[in-house]
């Protein structure tokens, strides 16, 4: 029963992405393709239960407000970093975050974004915070 009731949450989650919008982004020469988060439904499942994300692809949550927020791993399995971005889509700071983990990772100051992708991503690329993260404009409006 206990494998019964993981499966159906499995399937719900996999059923939630496939919802999500996607858009393209891209910093520097990198292109990201993105799910966009911009619902509280989206934001509160964002990448919970994947087991895998392709290196180019993210996920960005689109926040209703421009204030310090924070993200935890709460049943996502992929290790992530996150950039937290202010309203320009200039990178604020980066975070490293641990899979499984309800540990609060906070924008240094208010935010109107967070893109997460594959732990290690930002770094492996040269990118730090001040870098402008272009396509962020197109992003939908928040619910």
């Amino acid at each position: 029963m206990k494998k019964l009731l993981c499966l159906a949450g499995a399937a719900l989650s996999l059923a939630a992405q496939a919802q999500m919008p996607k858009m393209e982004l891209s910093i520097g020469m990198y292109r990201i393709e993105a799910e966009v988060a911009a619902d509280p439904e989206n934001r509160m499942q964002g990448l919970m239960h994947r087991r895998v994300m392709a290196p180019q692809q993210g996920m960005l949550f689109v926040f209703t407000e421009n204030r310090a927020h924070c993200m935890w791993m709460k049943n996502t399995l992929i290790p992530l970093s996150v950039a937290f971005l202010d309203e320009q889509g200039r990178i604020i700071n980066i975070a490293d975050m641990v899979p499984q983990s309800e540990d609060n990772h906070c924008a240094a100051r208010p935010a109107r974004f967070a893109l997460e992708m594959n732990k290690g991503w930002f770094a492996g690329k040269g990118i730090k915070s001040g870098a402008k993260l272009s396509g962020i404009e197109k992003a939908p409006s928040p619910r």
